[in-house]
């Protein structure tokens, strides 16, 4: 019994090595977590093109789809992934904290906070700007930013907005706004001297049911969301926010960025460095292709297609002049909420550059 044990054993792990791939037993096992939304389009494109990317140089290629891939970069694996979807960037920051993620894909905002609280992090790139929304029942009389203050101003109880996380780049950019309307917001409920109530919805999945049961006026979040509640007739969309006064201001603003972990940075240089190339890869595929880019966005978190049609997001990796404004815009406008309690606590956009950003796997 114990020889037919030995034996199976034996004959069992000859088969799984047989099956792995060339020097895969060697491949760091890296963890790199995504948000189920088109912000994050393309590390959804990379995995389902898999090795139809092979001529961009890095790519995919699937061990298990939508679960395992190994990382290739100039005709060699570098990594084998492990892909984590997580409800929010908060939750992100909280893997990221509990050392369960290596790299991962959220917003700029959380990322901050988690920097700000300790969390050993660098973000490598930005993913992408614009596509968030701001969306009411279809019979509110709100058609606007001035009759959204109207009616923010002439209720008899604090509006009620809700938001997936608390922080997402949607909902800081709204709330960065409403103050600077001069309005008092409140996250405390039996606060009835306040003008808003900003409500934690806890996940994209319940942005729509919270609007359509009366919990909350409107919902601010980041595409598809707000085109999908349109398509199903759950909401409709007042504006974007890059529309928000003043204008200009936030337009072309960072959203979603790439981050890792700073051990995993100086353990595995080039596989960060490889895993922004891929992401610099589908980000242009994705807006040379935006149909089929959307479709597979679509099909891959299970929205309608056609609610990808008409998005406003840019990918990309580049750190431009602008963005890397608007990144000091969340600074100051965090700052000016009294979210940062640590590193970042009243520091200026230069002076929290080296402690947020490290662009160096960018080249």
């Amino acid at each position: 019994m114990i020889r037919r044990f030995l034996r199976f054993t034996a004959a069992a792990a000859l088969v799984g090595a047989l099956a792995l791939p060339l020097g895969a037993a060697e491949l760091p096992r890296v963890s790199l977590g995504y948000i189920f939304t088109t912000h994050q389009q393309p590390i959804m494109v990379a995995m389902a093109k898999g090795e139809a990317f092979e001529p961009l140089g890095t790519y995919l290629k699937p061990v298990v789809e939508k679960e395992r891939y190994d990382l290739i970069a100039d005709g060699a694996p570098v990594a084998r992934l492990t892909i984590v979807v997580t409800k929010s960037g908060s939750e992100m920051a909280t893997l990221f904290a509990q050392n369960h993620l290596n790299i991962g894909l959220g917003s700029l905002p959380a990322m901050m906070s988690s920097i700000d609280g300790g969390t050993p992090i660098k973000v490598l790139c930005p993913v992408h700007t614009e596509g968030m929304g701001f969306v009411v029942a279809s019979d509110s009389p709100v058609k606007d930013w001035d009759s959204l203050l109207a009616a923010i101003r002439g209720g008899s109880k604090p509006y009620r907005i809700g938001y997936h996380s608390p922080t997402s780049a949607p909902k800081i950019v709204l709330e960065g706004a409403l103050l600077e309307a001069g309005l008092k917001l409140t996250h405390d409920g039996a606060d009835l001297s306040a003008n808003v109530l900003l409500v934690d919805l806890k996940s994209t999945g319940n942005l729509a049911p919270a609007l359509t049961s009366g919990q909350v006026d409107a919902w601010v979040g980041p595409d598809p969301f707000p085109a999908v509640a349109e398509v199903r007739k759950t909401g409709r969309i007042v504006f974007d926010l890059r529309e928000l006064p003043p204008a200009g201001r936030w337009s072309s603003f960072p959203c979603c960025v790439a981050a890792a972990r700073t051990d995993f940075l100086a353990d595995h240089p080039e596989v960060a460095r490889a895993v922004v190339k891929l992401l610099t890869a589908a980000s242009e595929w994705s807006n040379t292709n935006p149909q089929e880019a959307g479709l597979i966005g679509a099909r891959w978190i299970g929205i309608p297609e056609e609610a990808t049609e008409h998005s406003t997001i840019a990918y990309g990796t580049e750190p431009s002049d602008s963005w890397l404004k608007g990144a000091g815009v969340y600074l100051d406008v965090l700052n000016g909420m009294n979210s940062f309690k640590g590193s970042l606590k009243g520091k200026t956009l230069e002076e929290a550059v080296p402690l947020v950003f490290d662009f160096s796997f960018n080249k």
